[in-house]
């Protein structure tokens, strides 16, 4: 008898299940958000829609920042409110104190103007206005096709150069690049000013050759 009142006192003694502490501090989001769509404001103006399946807000990292590890669309508003652009990756981090964006694995972007950029990984700086990229991209519009290693471009891919390029290009390019061989060589606004460094170690980029365009 007393053989089974102990089993059965075994039986009914609870145990209280709990997780073990969390040692790294930085290691705990402030908030994680899940199925999101919501549009962001800067100085008071719309300017993006963010559509993601999970949204990390991490302040206690160094630096803090913002985790989409389960992907990210963005879309881009003008000041009218009309789409001037969209962009897609993989997985995306967003450095607030910075205003750094990092998107890595499969970068899509496409602009009104039909432009599409293709690459494993771009930088958008938010402070500088520009996007950049280490890796091999693909720039393709409709009148040409270029691929490179190091690409840089203002904010709106209108103005963007490609160092280390291949690609295509319409007969009507060459013939006008050729017309400028045989005129003297003239110095331009945009040629002169110096462009902004990018926040990379300079030594990356090692280029042979470099094609800028403006549309």
């Amino acid at each position: 008898m007393l053989t089974a009142y102990l089993c059965l006192s075994a039986c009914s003694e609870q145990k209280s299940h709990t997780a073990p502490a969390v040692h790294d501090r930085d290691s705990a989001s402030m908030m994680v958000s899940y199925g999101v769509n919501t549009l962001i404001s800067d100085s008071g103006v719309i300017k993006y829609r963010i559509v993601t399946e999970r949204w990390d807000v991490n302040t206690i990292k160094n630096p803090p920042r913002w985790t989409f590890e389960k992907g990210i669309f963005m879309e881009q508003f003008d000041p009218s409110f009309h789409i001037e652009g969209y962009i897609q990756a993989d997985t995306a981090w967003y450095y607030d104190q910075q205003k750094l964006w990092e998107l890595r694995g499969r970068v899509y972007i496409r602009n009104v103007n039909g432009l599409v950029f293709r690459s494993e990984e771009l930088y958008w700086d938010g402070i500088r206005h520009e996007f950049y990229s280490y890796k091999f991209s693909r720039v393709t519009t409709p009148e040409r096709t270029m691929e490179g290693t190091f690409f840089r471009s203002d904010e709106h891919m209108t103005r963007y150069e490609v160092t280390n390029s291949v690609g295509s290009f319409q007969q009507s390019d060459m013939e006008g690049e050729e017309e400028q061989a045989e005129a003297p060589a003239t110095a331009t606004p945009a040629d002169t000013a110096a462009a902004p460094p990018v926040r990379k170690a300079a030594t990356r980029r090692a280029a042979t050759q470099k094609s800028t365009y403006q549309q």
